[in-house]
């Protein structure tokens, strides 16, 4: 029988969380799932850790590295279901965060993301709240007003705790394999579902983003990046404000990143952000030097290990 929902996990030497990234799926109080792996030419144990695990609902692929855009892909091209969910190899889920997406696909079929509620996962004794921009008092559950306003501090549309019809992955397209190492591939995607079909969450926390993890993405490797350009959406942005705020945020964030790094593709994001779009403090940043900014940015990992967090946007 053909289960009803795939879950899609892009694999990539993550030898050390896999293994309890993978139980906490098959222990979900909604059972009725495929879990798809697609190990991306890990050179670590990561494959003996999945194969430690006997479930027939596992479902096993080995290909050369091509970037997560493309294990991703691959993993929709295999899935049975009608019903892709995403689960990175690092995160984790709670027991109901199946159960919740699948009712909240039931409650709002029309909507082309089913989103559940998330925290920022540091240590088993620190996890924070995401905040979400101009939503009912949790708890809540429905079809979001807007979409991009509600994202402008933390995405409502987290990988690994949403859902997708994969009726709009064929109508959207899929993620792009043109966008490498994490430089966002899903923001790319999202956008372009967020666009056509209404999105619906719920405000019921079911899953961790996993910010402790080793084999994460540093700024040392910008340069080797291929970012998303988010020049994709001139003419939505154009009579769309919260887009076009939404994608100046992200401009900056990745001009950051990239003047830290001495990257020359700075000034491209830069140029093409709305000055009202951005915080004086954004502004203040973008402004200095390079080897101020990344003075500024060691000190912002030494207050981080302390647990005092800033953000450079808002």
């Amino acid at each position: 029988m053909i289960p009803e929902v795939s879950i899609i996990m892009p694999l990539y030497n993550k030898q050390n969380h896999v293994f309890q990234t993978l139980h906490c799926a098959l222990e979900q109080t909604f059972s009725d799932f495929e879990l798809i792996v697609i190990n991306d030419g890990s050179t670590d144990e990561s494959e003996a850790e999945v194969l430690r695990i006997t479930d027939n609902r596992i479902r096993y692929f080995k290909t050369e590295n091509q970037g997560v855009s493309a294990a991703r892909n691959l993993g929709i091209s295999k899935a049975s279901s009608n019903l892709i969910a995403f689960l990175d190899a690092d995160d984790f889920w709670f027991p109901d965060h199946l159960e919740h997406l699948v009712q909240l696909h039931n409650d709002f079929p029309q909507a082309g993301i089913l989103a559940a509620n998330y925290q920022l996962y540091y240590s088993e004794k620190e996890t924070i709240d995401i905040t979400l921009v101009g939503l009912p008092d949790f708890p809540w559950r429905g079809i979001v007003p807007d979409y991009f306003a509600s994202s402008y501090v933390d995405r409502i549309a987290w990988t690994s705790a949403i859902a997708i019809p994969k009726k709009v992955l064929e109508d959207v397209g899929n993620f792009s394999e043109a966008i490498t190492l994490g430089a966002g591939e899903d923001l790319d995607l999202w956008i372009r579902v967020a666009l056509k079909y209404q999105v619906a969450f719920d405000s019921k926390v079911t899953a961790q983003h996993n910010l402790s993890a080793d084999n994460r993405i540093s700024l040392t490797q910008t340069k080797h990046r291929k970012f998303a350009t988010l020049d994709g959406f001139l003419a939505e942005e154009a009579k769309n404000k919260s887009l076009k705020k939404f994608l100046d945020l992200y401009r900056a964030e990745f001009a950051l990143k990239m003047k830290i790094a001495g990257d020359d593709r700075y000034s491209l994001y830069r140029k093409a952000i709305a000055e009202e779009n951005l915080s004086a403090k954004t502004k203040f940043l973008l402004s200095l030097p390079t080897t101020i900014l990344q003075l500024l940015y060691r000190f912002k990992k030494v207050l981080e290990k302390r647990k005092i967090r800033l953000s450079a946007y808002h």
